[in-house]
């Protein structure tokens, strides 16, 4: 059985690149850094950045990150003032950020829960919204 998440690994073209941004931008932890990849962690979460080359998804599959509601309009302003492109405008409850690495990967952050979420679909359900 899953017992939670270890870590993610994303596809990047330039290493040095994808390490600023990640590290300088968004505040990630740098651990180990070599010719093919390099290893981050925000929390609890290890991301792996590997020399490929990135073909991120048309579709809306992405990856969030929670960020304190204390620190999200600075934290938005950080990211934007980077030059990273904006890639979707927020519909959803809680306030969310969706933008993209130097390779087009796609990124949120965002401040809420999933109870909170949870919550928001009792007041405003989603059309065919069933409790499971």
């Amino acid at each position: 059985m899953i017992q939670g998440l270890t870590h993610i690994t994303l596809a990047v073209s330039h290493i040095d690149t994808a390490l600023s941004f990640y590290c300088d931008v968004l505040g990630f932890t740098g651990h180990a850094k070599w010719d093919a990849g390099a290893y981050l962690s925000a929390n609890d979460v290890w991301l792996c950045l590997s020399l490929d080359l990135p073909a991120p998804s048309p579709d809306y599959t992405h990856i969030a990150w929670t960020v304190d509601q204390a620190e999200f309009v600075t934290f938005s302003e950080t990211i934007i003032a980077s030059g990273a492109r904006i890639w979707k405008e927020n519909k959803s409850f809680g306030d969310s950020l969706y933008f993209n690495d130097p390779d087009g990967n796609k990124l949120e952050i965002h401040s809420g829960t999933l109870a909170q979420r949870l919550a928001s679909l009792i007041r405003a359900p989603y059309s065919g919204l069933q409790w499971l």
